[in-house]
């Protein structure tokens, strides 16, 4: 082993630490004398000084907004700016720019009203307003020398719409089932059939229609008697009847010539009788009667077959409800004198005011009837009115057709019960099948 080098002197660890403490506090001194004369002499010390607060200081400068682009690409962009779609900081651009430039805002709104143009997607279906709108130009540039009378216009509407429905249907769709409902004795009855037989059926009550005005009976010359339930069972169990798609021709045929007949037969033929059977209608009454029944089998079929249908139009539904509230009172009686309404509480003379229930139909078509409760010569009066009732104008149409029970309507109603159940029982007796 070798040790220590000779000429090093060798201390305690004491002395070692003593030794270095010293070297430190003189290096530490001599730093500190350093700055004092850096500080005199007007020299920048090499350790900077605490900085101020954050609030002490000045705001930087603000940034200057970038330039607004040219005119050309504000210009290519008011199409995508047309169609909504643009960046925020695009659509910003460009509207300031419309405020500015005359030529871009005009050609700016020529492209807003053609995006209005761009519908999405919707049904084959005609609305039920654009065959009477353009009807209506039409004869308003050349008024028809022979025009359809305004009580025929709902059935001649209605029939086209079921015709445009029926145009594309396939042998499959024909034969697709079709459940018909109505209201009898009390409680709801249903009948099952197809397409087909709801044409047929169609095609056979018109017949009613069309031997009242002196034309061919559908059902040839061996017709049953009897109103339409019995012609309608007769024609189904025929093996006579047209197949499947091939009723559709005789109807519609059908229908154009009831149109055109009452129509160059003019106001007289309002006042000719159609016999149901059970009951009879004046001409134009049975025309909005024919309306509303293939409205309300059109909408059978289009459920059965998975396809939007819309109701009629305003005026047209606001004719079917008048006629259905004017039936009302007469309905009543005959529940009454079958024992299925309560009887009567006060006879009056025949035009004399007697006890009312007010009827308001709510929505498109809508309107307000005050309906005799006691006798169908009675004079409805809105000072002996008893009840209210409020329905949805479509809701009412579906209980008139038996599509809907009386304890199933959404009513809103007042005053008497018994009342109130009458008329709304009375409403669904109005169907049949």
């Amino acid at each position: 082993m070798t040790g220590p080098s000779e000429g090093t002197p060798e201390g305690t660890p004491g002395e070692s630490h003593d030794a270095a403490h010293d070297a430190a506090h003189d290096a530490a001194h001599d730093a500190a004398h350093d700055a004092a004369h850096a500080h005199a002499a007007g020299r920048v010390p090499r350790i900077p000084g605490p900085r101020p607060a954050g609030d002490d200081l000045e705001p930087p400068e603000p940034v200057p907004a970038p330039p607004p682009p040219p005119h050309r690409v504000l210009k290519s962009l008011l199409g995508a700016w047309a169609l909504a779609a643009c960046s925020a900081e695009e659509t910003r651009a460009v509207e300031d720019h419309l405020t500015e430039c005359a030529p871009c805002a005009e050609e700016a709104l020529r492209l807003r009203d053609a995006v209005g143009l761009l519908h999405p997607e919707e049904t084959l279906d005609l609305k039920p307003l654009l065959r009477s709108r353009v009807l209506e130009d039409c004869l308003g540039r050349r008024p028809a020398r022979i025009p359809v009378p305004a009580w025929a216009g709902p059935y001649d509407t209605e029939t086209a719409r079921l015709d445009a429905l029926l145009r594309d249907f396939g042998e499959a769709e024909w034969d697709t089932p079709v459940r018909l409902k109505w209201f009898q004795e009390e409680r709801r009855r249903t009948r099952r059939t197809t397409v087909s037989g709801v044409i047929g059926h169609l095609l056979t009550v018109d017949g009613l229609v069309a031997t009242a005005l002196g034309l061919d009976d559908p059902l040839g010359p061996h017709a049953p008697p009897g109103g339409p339930e019995g012609r309608t069972e007769h024609f189904w169990s025929s093996d006579a009847r047209p197949g499947t798609g091939a009723v559709r021709d005789p109807w519609r045929e059908q229908g154009h010539t009831l149109v055109r007949t009452v129509s160059f037969a003019g106001r007289g033929a309002a006042e000719l009788t159609v016999d149901y059977g059970p009951f009879a209608l004046p001409l134009a009454d049975a025309f909005l009667e024919r309306a509303f029944e293939c409205w309300v089998h059109a909408s059978d079929i289009a459920e059965a077959v998975d396809y939007p249908y819309g109701p009629p139009s305003g005026p047209h539904l606001h004719r079917m409800i008048d006629l259905a509230a004017r039936l009302l009172p007469t309905a009543l009686a005959g529940r009454r004198r079958s024992g299925l309404a309560a009887p009567p509480r006060g006879l009056v003379a025949a035009g004399a005011p007697g006890r009312t229930l007010h009827l308001e139909i709510e929505g498109a078509g809508g309107g307000s009837w005050d309906i005799a409760l006691d006798s169908p010569a009675a004079k409805p009066s809105r000072e002996h009115t008893v009840a209210e009732v409020a329905l949805d104008g479509i809701e009412f149409c579906q209980l008139a057709a038996g599509h809907i029970s009386p304890q199933d309507a959404a009513v809103g109603q007042t005053g008497d019960r018994e009342a109130i159940r009458d008329v709304l029982f009375a409403a669904a007796s109005l169907s049949r099948l």
